[in-house]
């Protein structure tokens, strides 16, 4: 058997003369599903351009402590035990163990939740055997490491793709690095969607050879020129004045507060020669309410709605499906 694996292009296996498409189990923890259907959008897009090319399966681990159910929707995990066991998404099976897991591990303790993940995965083991040709560990910490060891007991090659906080900011944890390297050296392949990030991987022990750049690819029949003015109307937005706009999950890691004192400097420095600049936040996430009063906060002393219409506004508009974003 070998295997044709041609970034960008195309996949597939030639197995006794006769060439089918490649089948790849992808792991990952953050995934669409029932109760979160625009999580991790991105991902969505690139499973199903994957699955026009190959056997795509996923697992979509959901976060699980014992008495969870009784958190209700007051939590995260809590709110996630709605999500069924198997599903389809876009054509693709995806199925979504339960995967223990420390809560408020922080740096000293999260290497307990890769083997806990694992764990989660285990009961699955019978079933995937003989089913796939390559595991795709989806991030860095926890799932390329439990990725590594699933692909271990199948028999199987694995490839690790990196996304951005899981390599500068997860990995380089003293706690987990031996783990992530031990995962990157031992992979068939590690993605990186920038050039920056392909250097991070293997400076982390991805050997370089094996260290490949990715990039994201833009879905142009979402993505593509149109009327500002048409658009701003639908959406809602200020007709007048320049749009800043920041898209995805609104945390403090990701440097929404930066944000939103760099949006306020503009503002004192006179912003872009009189004409108003808009901050629109696109995104849910543990910061948004953060979001929502710097943006009552600017109304207030915004005055008036005609002196509003001269001074810019942050808009938090919340989660939205890709055809609004």
């Amino acid at each position: 058997m070998s295997y044709i694996m041609k970034f960008g292009v195309g996949a597939g296996v030639e197995e006794e003369g006769l060439s089918r498409p490649l089948r790849v189990l992808w792991v990952t923890r953050i995934f669409p599903n029932r109760v979160e259907p625009l999580s991790c959008a991105f991902q969505r897009q690139q499973l199903a351009a994957l699955s026009r090319r190959c056997e795509v399966e996923v697992l979509a681990a959901i976060p699980y402590h014992p008495g969870v159910s009784l958190l209700g929707g007051r939590t995260r995990p809590g709110r996630l035990t709605a999500v069924p066991e198997r599903d389809e998404i876009d054509g693709v099976q995806v199925v979504h163990p339960r995967a223990p897991y420390l809560p408020g591990a922080g740096r000293v303790l999260a290497p307990v939740n890769a083997p806990l993940y694992l764990a989660g995965l285990l009961p699955y083991v019978p079933r995937l055997r003989g089913r796939f040709d390559v595991v795709l560990g989806a991030w860095l910490y926890p799932d390329a490491c439990a990725a590594a060891l699933l692909a271990r007991m199948l028999g199987l090659p694995y490839a690790v793709k990196a996304h951005g906080t899981d390599v500068n900011v997860v990995a380089r944890w003293r706690s987990v690095r031996p783990l992530v390297g031990g995962a990157l050296r031992s992979a068939a392949y590690a993605i990186g969607v920038s050039r920056p990030m392909v250097e991070a991987l293997a400076a982390l022990g991805a050997p370089r050879d094996r260290a490949v750049l990715v990039r994201n690819g833009v879905d142009r029949a979402l993505f593509r020129p149109a009327d500002r003015r048409a658009a701003r109307r639908e959406l809602g937005l200020p007709e007048r004045g320049r749009v800043v706009t920041f898209v995805g999950n609104v945390l403090r890691e990701k440097g929404i507060h930066e944000l939103l004192r760099a949006f306020e400097a503009i503002d004192r420095d006179g912003g872009d020669g009189g004409e108003p600049i808009h901050l629109v936040v696109v995104g849910d996430g543990p910061e948004r309410a953060a979001v929502e009063q710097a943006a009552l906060r600017r109304d207030r002393e915004g005055g008036s709605a005609e002196l509003r219409g001269e001074r810019g506004r942050i808009i938090a508009v919340g989660a939205r499906p890709l055809a609004q974003v």
